[in-house]
């Protein structure tokens, strides 16, 4: 079982959803694999701090128990005071929205939160020796035809090495539940990964973020969502995005 197979088998596992046979694959390469052993741990601690952290909103019972009150009294009256049934009916059909809008934006803020941790551990993982490229070259018209057949959609690939920024290569991942294209560009002994995939809208996560001394930029374009990743400083980060998205500005000086 190779580290993506396992990746795409986590969430399953950590739920016991898996039949015995996969679970079992799961756990002996979780055994023989630190990387993949860390990142289910990394999963295992971001459901902890949702359920302790994130707040939850169940309805009121004195809210409740008016509803149930206001629907009682107006039943009998159906006939000569149907407008007071509607009544409470709206507020009924009201507070369900409040908790259903409040749920909404509370699931939303854990799905960015995750979809930021899956991004931050696949550029970690990335780094171990043998993972930062399948395909590895400086021309954007090799790595760009890479992954053809491979992805069904076409990742927009750019060479920056004239403002200090080369292409090192590309390569397959998996975020966010699905298949995604990664870039990998250099700025001196650094590498910056930038993941792409289509835009799907919902919650995409943080425009930015700092995580354990790593700098990520998220940003949307022509039908695509980019997560840029790095150790770099933000400065040089935010610049070298701004490259990406065709903004104009100049980069630091190699």
């Amino acid at each position: 079982m190779t580290c993506r197979e396992a990746e795409a088998s986590l969430g399953a596992y950590l739920d016991g959803e898996l039949d015995a046979a996969r679970a079992a694959e799961v756990g002996a390469h979780l055994e023989g694999c630190a990387a993949c052993a860390a990142l289910l741990e990394r999963h295992r601690a971001l459901r902890a701090a949702i359920r302790s952290e994130l707040p939850s909103y169940p309805a009121p019972d004195a809210l409740r128990t008016r509803v149930q009150e206001a629907v009682r009294e107006a039943a009998p009256r159906l006939g000569a005071r149907r407008a007071t049934l509607w009544r409470a009916l709206a507020v009924a059909a009201s507070a369900l929205l409040v908790v259903a809008g409040t749920w909404k934006v509370a699931s939303d803020r854990a799905a960015g939160t995750f979809l930021t941790e899956e991004v931050l551990a696949a550029h970690v993982r990335s780094l171990m020796p043998g993972h930062l490229t399948d395909v590895a070259s400086t021309d954007q018209h090799t790595v760009k035809p890479w992954f053809d057949g491979r992805l069904d959609f076409a990742p927009p690939v750019v060479d920056e090495a004239a403002a200090g920024f080369p292409l090192v290569g590309g390569r397959l991942d998996y975020v966010g539940g699905r298949p995604v294209a990664c870039l990998v560009y250099g700025r001196r002994l650094h590498r910056i990964n930038v993941f792409v995939w289509p835009d799907r809208g919902g919650s995409g996560g943080p425009a930015r973020a700092e995580r354990n001394g790593y700098y990520l930029k998220r940003w949307t374009r022509d039908g695509m969502t980019f997560w840029a990743v790095s150790d770099l400083n933000r400065a040089e980060l935010e610049s070298f995005v701004s490259l990406l998205q065709g903004s104009g500005a100049a980069a630091p000086p190699p």
